[in-house]
């Protein structure tokens, strides 16, 4: 678990740690905007092209193998995009990045299905959960110490010369830990070729004008959203036809139980607030306030800090307490959000970074409350010979969350700079009410999960389940279950104990 949570940490990292090394990259390599733009995006288009194929190569062909692939390929490209001697250089490196990263993190989740039941996988899943949410907050913390210690010119090599060392130490610990049954069970499938063109080319072809949106002016990239839309439309229709002669590459029957489907919705919801928070939070301090990239991070660690213990804690206690678990951590989030408002409004200037402290240590402890346990539960009940697949859905859903929440609320912040005449502070308080919109309509979905989960339970002794029915079909999951009590069937192909 040790292993796999280092691979996710270094391909999760490099989503945030850049944004404050950004000045530091146009000083030492005199990179255009359209460039930076690139150094970002094009890391986060291959990330969510990848992460779907992978998730299927790995069910298909042996999860650890293709992790220590994908840990191998991401340590090359650091050290590569570590040593760029020019804009392009750095671009093409980056885009190698995501796909590795891409490659990396469905295998985390397929394995942590694999190699765990009940009350232990929710506890990996709690780890994993703590990951992302340290990941995305301390990465401008890190990059900060990183260019402090280097200097503004240079600093940003070792950004990502820092993944080099953990990446090689990663993949000589991976073929000693991870167990080798992990890629035995390899089934003799067709990759669905056509299903994984027509998703590739839907994913960006949506994601493309969402990254895009402060590069390319003029309405008529959003042309390129409803090609995307129109794209996966055939790609849905495909796989449904596909289904009656072979393995499609996606099982588009798990959208039919709806501790899966409802359970991807709030996480596209919720990574659009999410992942949004420290993109204008950062811009805010930075050039609103011309706080150094240390500084910036420094701000940020509350909301690591709380995520760390939340997440943890919440990967304990999800399978007994359910849904309501995440209601409750998206309540304290969206109170959270709104104090971290209200301290910037009556504490202007140079204290913002003090004054937010607290409010976003509340948003952190919530935040830990919904990504762990909301990935255990919406996995749960998928089989595991398909997890890691189902877990690249899952996982696509929320990269194309993270896009359009980037989108929307970037647009609303350099508009509010625009029309204010500089005033960062009151950009960041309109962008920070839309983050807290995508929360609130995560809170949404997560009550309505509730409310049909007690009204499953409440029907339940009158609903007699079929021997060979799964744990709480049709009605789905119940509130306080124990999941510890299903094993499925591919326990005794791999020998596994659980």
């Amino acid at each position: 678990m040790s292993v796999c949570l280092v691979g996710g940490f270094m391909a999760l990292l490099d989503v945030s740690i850049v944004n404050v090394a950004l000045p530091s990259i146009r000083e030492g390599l005199h990179a255009s905007d359209s460039a930076l733009q690139w150094v970002v995006s094009g890391y986060a288009l291959a990330f969510g092209l990848l992460l779907v194929p992978a998730g299927r190569f790995g069910d298909l062909k042996g999860r650890r193998n293709a992790f220590v692939a994908g840990v191998a390929l991401f340590t090359l490209a650091s050290a590569a995009a570590g040593l760029a001697q020019g804009a392009l250089w750095l671009v093409v490196a980056r885009i190698v990045q995501g796909a590795a990263g891409g490659i990396i993190n469905p295998q985390i989740s397929g394995l942590i299905q694999q190699l765990f039941r009940g009350a232990e996988r929710g506890r990996a899943f709690g780890l994993l959960g703590a990951t992302v949410g340290i990941s995305t907050a301390i990465g401008p913390l890190l990059g900060g110490l990183l260019i402090q210690a280097a200097g503004v010119a240079e600093g940003w090599r070792w950004v990502f010369y820092v993944n080099v060392p953990v990446g090689a130490l990663a993949i000589i610990l991976a073929y000693r830990f991870i167990p080798k049954f992990c890629d035995d069970q390899r089934r003799k499938e067709s990759f669905d070729p056509v299903g994984v063109v027509l998703l590739a080319a839907g994913v960006v072809l949506v994601l493309l004008p969402l990254i895009q949106e402060e590069v390319w002016a003029g309405p008529g990239k959003w042309l390129l959203l409803a090609a995307g839309v129109a794209v996966l439309g055939g790609f849905v229709a495909w796989e449904r036809w596909y289904a009656g002669r072979g393995h499609p590459m996606v099982d588009l029957g798990l959208f039919r139980r709806r501790s899966y489907a409802l359970g991807a919705l709030l996480g596209l919801a919720y990574f659009a607030g999410f992942t949004a928070i420290f993109f204008i939070f950062t811009l805010y301090l930075q050039q609103g306030l011309h706080y150094t990239a240390l500084q910036a991070g420094v701000a940020t660690v509350p909301f690591a800090l709380g995520s760390a213990v939340s997440a943890s804690l919440g990967g304990r206690v999800v399978t007994r307490v359910g849904r309501a678990l995440i209601a409750i951590g998206l309540g304290l989030v969206a109170i959270g959000l709104v104090g971290v408002e209200i301290a910037v409004e009556l504490v202007p200037g140079r204290h913002d970074g003090w004054a937010t402290a607290l409010p976003l240590l509340i948003a952190g402890i919530g935040s830990g409350l919904v990504i762990a346990p909301n990935q255990t539960l919406t996995l749960a009940e998928v089989p595991v010979v398909g997890a890691g697949s189902a877990g690249g859905v899952l996982q696509t859903g929320q990269r194309i969350g993270a896009a359009v929440g980037i989108a929307v609320v970037g647009a609303v912040f350099f508009a509010t700079v625009a029309s204010s005449g500089g005033d960062f502070a009151l950009a960041f308080r309109h962008g920070l009410r839309v983050t807290i919109a995508f929360v609130l309509i995560s809170l949404v979905i997560a009550l309505i999960d509730v409310h049909a989960s007690r009204r499953a339970a409440a029907e339940q002794p009158t609903r007699p389940q079929s021997a060979g029915g799964p744990p709480g079909a049709p009605g789905g999951r119940t509130p306080g279950m124990d999941l510890s009590r299903r094993q499925p069937a591919v326990d005794q192909q791999t020998g596994y104990d659980a």
